[in-house]
């Protein structure tokens, strides 16, 4: 693991002190169930600057670099949807290089070593909640790696690969609430991940330097994440919205209680099959 700011300092912090595990606790009515993940071996000190992270990255055994940052971590510009090269974080990074402070700082410059030391570069994966994801990161990445380097921009553009991904499971943040549920349990987890039973990843499979066989275990791999994107948008998204606007007007605070009322599941159920759907 790795990562930026307080947030991800007292993450590691937290995870340092249990051996890198942690509990996953999907929640549904009448039932849960809690399982410990190990799969996180390591979780890089989490410094004023990105040298670690950079160093790290300089491993030929690293091929996917991995992101979930937030959709607001990508320095776009909310009125154009393009890259935004006065963000201050771009800003810094391209000013000075060699101390990255923003996440996409660390990507160029990693890659740029890598491409200097005649290394294959990884394979950027977003994994946040916005349309085009890995669109979006390719033109972060090469968008800073221009204001620096002309060439390493080009480089970034042609030999990177930043597939498209889209992951839909609601996931609550971490708090006392949700490590009180992994200690019914019989857990001492200090950073638990609560969860819905449903989940989707999928993925354009584009990984020129390898990945693990993860359809194995749930995840698809299409060439059009897009139409997923928008199944998603329309069912999830527009569920949401469809469910809402009825609740308030019956004074029904909760999502699950609107659930619960016959007139509104009858809405969305009619809205979803007849409208939505087809």
């Amino acid at each position: 693991g790795a990562g930026r700011g307080p947030a991800a300092r007292a993450m590691r912090a937290a995870l340092a002190g249990q051996d890198w595990l942690t509990t996953v606790i999907e929640l549904e009515p009448g039932a849960s169930r809690a399982r410990i993940v190990g799969s996180m071996v390591d979780f890089l000190p989490v410094l004023e600057d990105g040298r670690a992270i950079v160093a790290a990255l300089d491993n030929p055994a690293i091929r996917i670099v991995s992101l979930t940052i937030t959709e607001g971590g990508y320095c776009i510009d909310p009125a154009t949807g393009a890259f935004d090269p006065h963000h201050p974080d771009i800003r810094h990074d391209a000013a000075h290089p060699e101390r990255p402070r923003g996440v996409f700082g660390v990507l160029v410059a990693a890659l740029k070593r890598r491409r200097d030391r005649g290394l294959q570069p990884f394979t950027v994966l977003s994994c946040d909640n916005l349309p085009r994801n890995g669109h979006v990161a390719r033109e972060a990445t090469a968008g800073l790696a221009d204001l620096t380097d002309r060439s390493l921009g080009e480089y970034v553009r042609e030999a990177v690969a930043f597939p498209d991904s889209m992951v839909d499971r609601i996931t609550p943040a971490t708090t006392d609430r949700e490590r009180a549920r992994a200690a019914e349990f019989g857990v001492a987890d200090a950073w638990p991940v609560a969860c819905e039973p449903f989940r989707q990843w999928v993925v354009e499979d584009r990984f020129p330097a390898g990945r693990p066989q993860l359809e194995e275990v749930g995840v698809t791999f299409t060439p059009d994440v897009a139409a997923y994107e928008l199944m998603k948008l329309r069912i999830l998204n527009g569920g949401h919205a469809a469910l809402a606007y009825p609740a308030v007007l019956l004074g029904i605070r909760f999502v699950h209680e609107a659930m619960a009322d016959p007139l509104i599941a009858a809405f969305l159920d009619r809205l979803m099959t007849e409208e939505v759907i087809p």
